[in-house]
């Protein structure tokens, strides 16, 4: 599956210098607002050690990690939801995405005019959240109109979709975002909405390289620290990253990759606690498969069936599903093959109830 963040944030917070570092895309990252109109994608390989312990215990010509698509979305204004600064066309575009990061500035730097005249988390938060409030407002006010036509008719499964999408719409209408919305919608009109506020958001907090600390936690920096408190109020994540730090990353291989983030104190870098912490936001989880053509990560929804993992390889492996040989990554690992896996019983048959663990190493067997 094709994993989709979308970068949204105020003018010059960091966003696409974040996004240009991550990605190597090469979006302009310019000191005025609008300068990326169009949005971005880049696509991102993940990055996952037991993939290469596998192609090199597999003997493996070929390595096909798993990626991740960011998509950066050119700097929300106020009144975005009502056309400001092209506002619309870049909301459009969030609505396509599975998450969306909201890249906050926490760092001062009298060189990088911000939009509003002062460094405010708080502020530059309460702005992007109310604009997508918005967005979805109209499009439930929208909604509600067709359902109280259609709940004229007296049926009571349109009365009851048309008082849901009504306490929707209040809800909205309080300033609450539609994830913290008590009431179920009906999936098909969840679907159809596509509402901005209903996707999983988590906080990058964009500092400078002198505030990351020992382990890029930024202690001590207050920005951070209203971020982090915005974070807890609303259940979301919070990663603390310095795209300064990810841009000078992206130019370095190797050793001197790693002497760099020694000297910092870090043991990853931002992009990589980023995705670690969009795979628990999304509650996706790794399986892999391995053999002398190629090791190949796969990702898929956590809970899910070997039926349903198989069919990220090929529709065919679903529809015609037999059993999944399954081996742990640590019996893998340790054993040092599937043979060995095989031979001391770590490799196991599974059946279509399966639920596929983070790791699995798996073989499926299909007829169709």
């Amino acid at each position: 599956m094709a994993l989709q963040v979308g970068l949204v944030g105020l003018p010059n917070v960091g966003k696409s210098t974040l996004f240009n570092a991550v990605s190597q895309a090469g979006a302009e990252a310019a000191n005025f607002p609008f300068c990326t109109i169009d949005p971005n994608v880049g696509v991102v390989a993940v990055p996952d050690e037991r993939l290469t312990r596998l192609a090199e215990l597999a003997a493996s010509k070929k390595v096909v990690p798993t990626a991740i698509e960011f998509v950066d979305i050119a700097g929300l204004v106020a009144g975005a939801s009502k056309g400001e600064g092209l506002g619309n066309q870049f909301l459009a575009h969030i609505r396509e995405v599975d998450a969306i990061c909201n890249v906050v500035r926490c760092f001062d730097d009298d060189d990088i005019v911000h939009v509003s005249g002062s460094v405010d988390p708080a502020r530059d938060v309460e702005i992007i959240t109310t604009e997508l409030v918005l967005a979805d407002l109209a499009t439930v006010e929208k909604r509600l109109d067709r359902a109280n036509r259609t709940a004229r008719t007296g049926d009571k499964d349109a009365i009851r979709e048309r008082d849901v999408i009504e306490a929707l719409r209040d809800h909205l209408g309080d300033g609450r975002v539609a994830r913290t919305f008590p009431g179920e919608l009906p999936p098909a009109v969840a679907r159809e909405l596509s509402l901005l506020t209903a996707k999983p958001v988590l906080y990058a907090a964009n500092v400078a390289e002198d505030d990351l600390g020992q382990g890029g936690e930024a202690r001590g920096n207050p920005y951070v620290e209203v971020v982090r408190k915005l974070a807890e109020e609303e259940g979301a994540e919070v990663v603390v990253i310095s795209a300064q730090v990810e841009s000078e990353l992206a130019e370095l291989a190797g050793d001197e990759r790693q002497e760099y983030l020694d000297d910092l104190g870090l043991d990853r870098s931002g992009l990589e606690r980023l995705i670690d912490r969009a795979y628990q936001l999304l509650g996706l989880l790794t399986y892999f498969t391995a053999g002398p053509q190629e090791a190949r990560a796969w990702t898929v929804p956590s809970g899910s069936t070997a039926p349903r993992a198989a069919r990220e390889i090929h529709t065919d492996f679903e529809r015609g599903f037999i059993k999944a040989e399954v081996i742990a990554y640590d019996d893998y690992d340790r054993l040092g093959s599937e043979a060995a896996a095989r031979d001391a019983g770590r490799l196991r048959i599974e059946g279509k109830e399966y639920v596929v663990a983070d790791g699995d190493v798996i073989h499926f067997r299909f007829n169709v």
